[in-house]
């Protein structure tokens, strides 16, 4: 488990698959990923992902996002790992819309970016997000990343974006010195 100020980010378990069907054949949420809702039966969809469970390849890493109290919101994940290259993409989607622009989404991101950069030897994150997602942009925006290129795949336009590692630090830096004089005792 990671904790976040608001969220857990867990592994993955066969008793998330009725929330991730319910999101995955969602219009609205297959469009902001990008593609068709599924379309399969529940049964089937159940026994394909018991079987993605058991095999995860090592280029991929998949949680769940749970709230604090333990309710599972949507998901996450680093997946395309090169560790040739020292980057990965990182994917997010919360599913349950009571939880959009309350700060989960960000506090997801930047707890998921912490644990990738203190965890493992990658030195850049990158993400591509819908164009006209700007709520998801502004997300990531806040968390650090920065557009460095559109993109046209099909029907689709993207906003590709980033952070390195280096980034990442000069980030943690300033807000760990600000949150020291911020809570120092007045001279």
């Amino acid at each position: 488990m990671i904790a976040g100020s608001k969220v857990i980010i867990r592994e993955k378990s066969t008793t998330d698959a009725w929330n991730d069907y319910a999101w995955e054949t969602d219009p609205e949420l297959s469009h902001l990923d990008a593609v068709s809702p599924t379309t399969i039966t529940f049964s089937l969809y159940l026994s394909d992902y018991a079987n993605e469970l058991s095999y995860s390849p090592p280029s991929s890493r998949r949680f769940a996002i749970d709230t604090l109290d333990s309710k599972h919101i949507g998901n996450c994940s680093y997946y395309d790992i090169n560790e040739t290259r020292g980057e990965a993409e990182l994917g997010i989607m919360i599913g349950n819309r009571n939880y959009w622009n309350k700060g989960y989404g960000t506090d997801v991101v930047t707890t998921l970016v912490n644990h990738i950069f203190s965890q493992t030897n990658l030195n850049r994150i990158y993400l591509k997000t819908l164009e006209s997602n700007s709520r998801a942009q502004k997300c990531f925006q806040k968390c650090g990343f920065t557009p460095y290129r559109h993109w046209d795949k099909g029907e689709y336009s993207f906003v590709l974006m980033e952070i390195h590692r280096n980034q990442w630090q000069e980030r943690e830096s300033l807000e760990a010195t600000f949150f020291k004089e911020e809570n120092s005792p007045p001279h």
